[in-house]
């Protein structure tokens, strides 16, 4: 996905200069000779740009907002006015996105979900469903080893295989490789439902190594 919206983006970048290309001088009888571009281009432009910010930065990101009050007509200004402005948003928007600075924006709010989840598995465990509790954290590090091979271009597919992918790409050394080998081996016991393989206390320490996995998972070397 991060492939498709860095191209979307480069996409876009190219149709604006196409765009910006189609300036003209035009005549007004209230407003005399000024510059202007297509205007039809610009808003088929400011649509489709609208929509990739909104799934890259989201529809409450200060990139999104700032767009929409950019696009907004100005009194007694053209559109070579409001080209300008939605153009100073989008390659801010771009230069986050591919520095990286969105993803970890994300990535943050991703880490607060899974707090949550991680509480309800320790809520479970507490409560005396110790395989409930295993297969909750299992989908947390599932959705994190996903996540991680989403962001280097690897493919997405059993635990396993994502693990030792990560491992091999130098996203992480082969002591976590091992240790998350062994909390899959927790997560697919209960997902099976075979929980004379596991104990109590081996999700209690599952729950603890899921939640350290994901702390060091954007630093991992």
């Amino acid at each position: 996905m991060a492939q498709i919206f860095r191209k979307r983006f480069a996409e876009l970048e190219q149709q604006l200069t196409q765009i910006e290309a189609t300036k003209r001088t035009q005549h007004s009888e209230y407003s005399g000779y000024y510059e202007a571009v297509d205007d039809e281009l610009l808003l088929n432009w400011c649509v489709k740009t609208r929509n990739l910010l909104s799934n890259t930065c989201g529809r409450e990101s200060e990139h999104f907002l700032s767009f929409v009050e950019a696009e907004k007509p100005q009194a007694y200004l053209h559109n070579d006015y409001t080209i300008k402005r939605v153009k100073a948003v989008f390659l801010a928007a771009k230069e986050d996105f591919e520095g990286g600075y969105l993803a970890s924006i994300r990535h943050l709010v991703q880490a607060e979900l899974f707090d949550s989840e991680l509480e309800q598995a320790n809520e479970l465990l507490s409560s005396g469903y110790h395989t409930a509790a295993a297969v909750v954290a299992g989908v947390v590090l599932e959705t994190t080893l996903r996540d991680l091979c989403t962001q280097l271009g690897l493919p997405v597919g059993k635990m396993d295989k994502m693990n030792a992918d990560l491992a091999k790409a130098g996203k992480y050394n082969l002591l976590v490789q091992k240790r998350i080998t062994a909390l899959a081996g927790v997560r697919n016991s209960a997902a099976h439902g075979n929980a004379d393989e596991f104990t109590k206390e081996d999700v209690h320490s599952m729950i603890m190594e899921v939640e350290r996995f994901i702390a060091g998972a954007l630093s991992y070397a």
